[in-house]
């Protein structure tokens, strides 16, 4: 789901989104970038101050700011405003309201000074909205060209999108790059193209896939661009500590960076390695000098195997880990990695297999079929003639017992030997003179 605050902004007709019976102010939240679910929405304050009087207003993708507003005007989320800015007018959606906004602004370490934020102006008209919307509507266009501005003059820099204010008197320009880039050839080239006041913007690679947005490996929306504002650093090390392969592929984002997920979890991994004894385990037995391969972290297993079986790999529980290793600091050695050995038992499952549905070649015994049809098919064809004269040859045997034997045409035979001795055969005007 989306609306006019996604990057497509095609989704739906004016500021209402497509599919959406709400238009656009349900609970989940799903239609707005970094949308925050207002559950005081309803709710009237006891008495309302300055600080009560600031909205939250976003404006294309995941750019957020908030404005004051008078008391003679009432805003709620959803609300299409005309706000001030630092140079004419911008056009922007109202997002929060109320207490949840001096919640939002101490997250991201704003203080509610009434005083210095810029004010709301009025609540937006069509002749507004119009405006904005043929303002947007040149931003793709806009981006394409800007691109090949900074290719004709060489510049190490990729730009990402392209945001117009609403009354269309000025673009910004959002760009990543990796080093320092001297851009004032590109700001008077973009200003004389496109007439337009012109601000750089440099963001990161996560900052562009949250503004781009898309679906993750996980089938869901990008975090970035759904709840996630803060960007930690996310190192390899994270995904040693999570038993991970090392694979760029799989752990790479759609940003090109290590996925911010690795840190979701990883506090919980190292709570629980806190029991796990450090450093490469070796257990000594009277069978031999056991070497660990893996570990189970919250099943609390480690799995050893033996020089002289290298493929066979053995489950310890971590308490028996850790007996056998103070039993090889006093200098003992145990019979047996495990005290009663286990074998691993295939579990059946509970269900019947009434369709087949668990065999992964259930689909070959069709393909087998249909190939023997047609090398049968084939045969048959092929073995007609012969068919046809082992029939003759049988008799009535082969053809049944009610169906009689066929004579031979005696007269076709007597006509074949009368052209044989007839000397003028082919040329019947030798042998009758009355033939012309």
């Amino acid at each position: 789901m989306g609306c006019g605050s996604c990057s497509s902004g095609a989704c739906g007709s004016g500021s209402i989104p497509a599919g959406c019976g709400n238009n656009g102010h349900c609970a989940t939240g799903g239609c707005n970038k970094l949308g925050v679910f207002d559950w005081l929405a309803g709710i009237q304050l006891p008495s309302q101050t300055e600080e009560d009087r600031i909205v939250e207003v976003q404006f294309k993708n995941t750019r957020k700011e908030y404005y004051r507003f008078e008391s003679d005007v009432t805003l709620s989320a959803g609300d299409n405003v005309v706000v001030e800015s630092s140079h004419g007018k911008d056009v922007g959606t109202v997002t929060l309201s109320g207490e949840l906004v001096k919640t939002q602004m101490a997250r991201k370490g704003l203080k509610p000074n009434y005083k210095n934020l810029l004010s709301v102006e009025r609540l937006a008209t069509q002749e507004d909205i119009d405006l904005w919307k043929k303002s947007r509507d040149k931003e793709q266009e806009t981006m394409v060209k800007a691109r090949q501005i900074t290719a004709k003059l060489k510049l190490d820099m990729k730009v990402s999108d392209v945001e117009y204010q609403g009354d269309g008197t000025k673009a910004i320009f959002y760009y990543t790059a990796e080093g320092r880039v001297d851009f004032r050839e590109l700001i008077k080239s973009l200003a004389s193209n496109f007439k337009v006041r012109v601000e750089m913007k440099q963001i990161g690679s996560r900052q562009e896939a949250g503004r781009v947005g898309g679906i993750g490996s996980c089938g869901r929306e990008l975090c970035c661009s759904t709840w996630l504002t803060d960007f930690r650093s996310v190192s390899t090390t994270a995904a040693r500590y999570q038993q991970l392969a090392i694979n760029p592929i799989k752990l790479a984002g759609q940003c090109g960076k290590l996925k911010c997920c690795l840190n979701y979890e990883l506090d919980s991994y190292m709570d629980a390695l806190k029991d796990f004894p450090k450093g490469d385990v070796q257990l000594k037995t009277k069978k031999g000098l056991a070497l660990l391969q893996k570990t189970d972290i919250f099943k609390r297993v480690m799995w050893f195997n033996f020089r002289e079986e290298p493929s066979v790999f053995h489950p310890v529980s971590l308490d028996r880990v850790k007996e056998i290793i103070e039993l090889n600091k006093k200098g003992s050695f145990p019979e047996n990695l495990i005290e009663h050995e286990t074998r691993m038992t295939k579990r059946e499952p509970d269900y019947e297999n009434v369709v087949g549905q668990d065999d992964l070649k259930r689909f070959d015994k069709d393909n087998k079929r249909r190939k023997n049809k047609r090398k049968s098919g084939q045969g048959n064809k092929n073995q007609q003639p012969n068919g046809n004269q082992a029939q003759k040859a049988k008799g009535p045997q082969a053809t049944g017992q009610g169906e009689q034997k066929k004579k031979p045409n005696r007269n076709k035979n007597r006509n074949r030997n009368k052209k044989k001795n007839n000397p003028n055969n082919g040329n019947p005007s030798k042998g009758n003179p009355n033939a012309n």
